[in-house]
């Protein structure tokens, strides 16, 4: 069966409109997921996480951050990922009362893990579940750009995403995605809210961590100790030798989703 197209939504954020889309499965919906996407992208490039996630039950929600793809806000500016937490909370409450009584699960990817793990400590009681893919947590090399009299242009290295070069071809093609320098507020804010997940306490739902072993955009080791500063007991991690940045799009897409589904599946039979 053919998946089903997605469907706008519209957030009212707290500095402007935020644009996302709403994946159905082709029955009835039997579980939550909301995507949380990186830095410079939008949720439209997650539609074959969507598709998959679909296919297993989920109806699937996810928005384009402030400043990014189609919502409004100068681009790429963020000076408080509080207010993103904020604005995804906005869109937690929307899935949950389209959706009364079924589970929620969370899934970040990059920038996207970082909010969501910040989310995921301020608001447990919102979610079944948690997943960070590559996660920028503890810190960050570009983050030190923000130091410099004048930040050099800095976009970022189509290479570094995906073993699959048609992934890096798409990006760089894509003219939702930004293409452009490092704005300096939204590193600082960057480093901020890295700190504040540092000091914000273990996690408090079952939540799955993943890298690609060779991420060369989020390197594994930095992303990893701040995932030990908040990995909750009931927690899992994975790593994939050879990946890259976006697993999720990586030439071992469907084992990482694979593996993502049976964590799912094991903590919404809890």
């Amino acid at each position: 069966m053919a998946p089903i197209p997605p469907e706008d939504i519209e957030t009212h954020g707290h500095a402007g409109l935020l644009i996302g889309s709403q994946w159905s499965p082709p029955g009835a919906p039997t579980w939550v997921a909301v995507l949380v996407h990186g830095y410079g992208e939008h949720i439209g490039r997650y539609a074959w996480v969507a598709d998959r996630l679909t296919g297993d039950g989920a109806v699937v929600y996810g928005h384009d951050h402030l400043g990014h793809g189609r919502s409004e806000g100068e681009r790429v500016l963020i000076e408080d990922f509080e207010d993103v937490v904020a604005d995804l909370h906005l869109l937690v409450q929307r899935a949950h009362e389209e959706n009364p009584g079924l589970p929620l699960v969370l899934i970040g990817h990059s920038m996207g893990g970082m909010i969501a793990a910040r989310y995921t400590q301020l608001h447990p009681e919102e979610l079944s579940a948690t997943v960070l893919s590559g996660p920028v947590l503890h810190s960050w090399e570009p983050t030190a750009l923000a130091d410099l009299e004048e930040i050099p242009e800095t976009p970022v290295d189509p290479s570094t995403l995906s073993r699959d070069e048609g992934v890096g071809e798409a990006y760089t093609q894509d003219e939702l995605v930004w293409h452009g320098s490092f704005k300096r507020p939204t590193l600082r804010a960057m480093s901020a809210a890295m700190a504040a997940i540092d000091e914000g306490g273990r996690l408090a739902v079952p939540t799955l961590y993943l890298h690609g072993e060779d991420d060369g955009l989020v390197p594994m080791g930095p992303s990893r100790e701040g995932w030990e500063r908040i990995a909750a007991a009931d927690s899992h991690a994975l790593t994939y030798p050879g990946a890259r940045h976006e697993i999720f799009n990586e030439t071992n897409r469907d084992e990482v989703l694979g593996d993502v589904l049976d964590f799912v599946r094991e903590h919404l039979s809890d």
